[in-house]
């Protein structure tokens, strides 16, 4: 089965873009105004995060996004049989200088990201414009054959996918080496009781604790990469380092960190962040008080 599917998608990934774009287009508004995916979802998260906005500005951007969520499934698949030129002209990085200096001082490295389109690309991509070895944290997927296939496009380039759900024991082959290991730091995490609390658009959110704790026991740097879309198809990295020695920082401020420029890159381009997916699943509980990490007296939710 495997083999069937690899061998039909990859023949889809040699379409010429514009006919993978064309395909994309019909998928998105199928999506949208007939089998209405997630649909719900994608208008209450952008309720909760842009209350000022009109139904219709929620609309637009709702529409926007289920374009840019489709063309990242065509993107993905061109991936598949995509050239090293390719992927060189689709996503530039502004200043990959920066891992240069870290990886010049000999030291490991942390990237947190978002699921900013399309980090698929960047987690290809980004391989040729390092000398570290690029760690990619994922969550394994259930089945089998698409499990298989995506550690294949993944690792086609350099990556080393690690499983999230196994990360301890994943890394432990590469702890005595340079590395940049990768987070999708905006997961849903587990559970609230393993969280950080804190306002991400002016609600109450659980944020993972495993990127903030790995790199405050390592003082490992740590550099929030943001991805944007420059025009369909073209997408940039800007890198900002977030913490040069972050056991030096009290606890959360990382996170803290983390949150405002994930919130300031998707308030800049609202249909360029995964909508569709529950971020504010888990409401708000004084149970959860001992993990609010938000700054100032006031901040804690009455």
């Amino acid at each position: 089965m495997y083999y069937l599917v690899y061998g039909l998608l990859y023949l889809m990934s040699l379409l010429p873009m514009w006919l993978l774009y064309g395909l994309s287009d019909g998928i998105a508004l199928l999506l949208y105004a007939v089998i209405r995916y997630r649909r719900s979802v994608v208008l209450n998260n952008l309720r909760i995060a842009f209350p000022e906005k009109t139904e219709t500005e929620r609309g637009r951007i709702a529409r926007r996004f289920y374009r840019n969520f489709t063309d990242s499934f065509m993107e993905t698949i061109k991936l598949l049989s995509a050239s090293p030129a390719f992927l060189k002209k689709r996503l530039v990085m502004d200043n990959p200088g920066l891992l240069d200096v870290f990886y010049d001082q000999g030291r490991k490295l942390q990237v947190h990201l978002g699921h900013l389109f399309n980090w698929e690309i960047g987690n290809v991509a980004i391989p040729m414009h390092t000398r570290y070895d690029f760690l990619v944290a994922y969550m394994p997927i259930d089945n089998k054959v698409f499990e298989r296939l995506f550690l294949h496009l993944r690792s086609r380039t350099g990556s080393i996918p690690l499983p999230a759900t196994r990360m301890q024991r994943a890394i432990l082959p590469y702890r005595n080496q340079q590395y940049i290991l990768a987070l999708v730091a905006d997961q849903s995490p587990g559970g609230p009781e393993n969280s950080y609390w804190l306002n991400f658009f002016g609600r109450p959110t659980p944020f993972v604790r495993g990127p903030e704790r790995g790199a405050r026991i390592g003082d490992i740097p740590v550099v929030f990469a943001r991805f944007y879309k420059e025009r369909r198809g073209h997408y940039r990295v800007a890198l900002t380092t977030i913490a040069d020695h972050p056991a030096q920082l009290p606890e959360g401020e990382l996170t803290r960190r983390y949150r405002t420029l994930l919130e300031d890159a998707i308030r800049q381009q609202p249909e360029n962040w995964l909508w569709s997916h529950k971020r504010w699943k888990y409401a708000w509980s004084e149970e959860w008080a001992s993990f609010w990490i938000d700054e100032g007296i006031n901040s804690l939710p009455k």
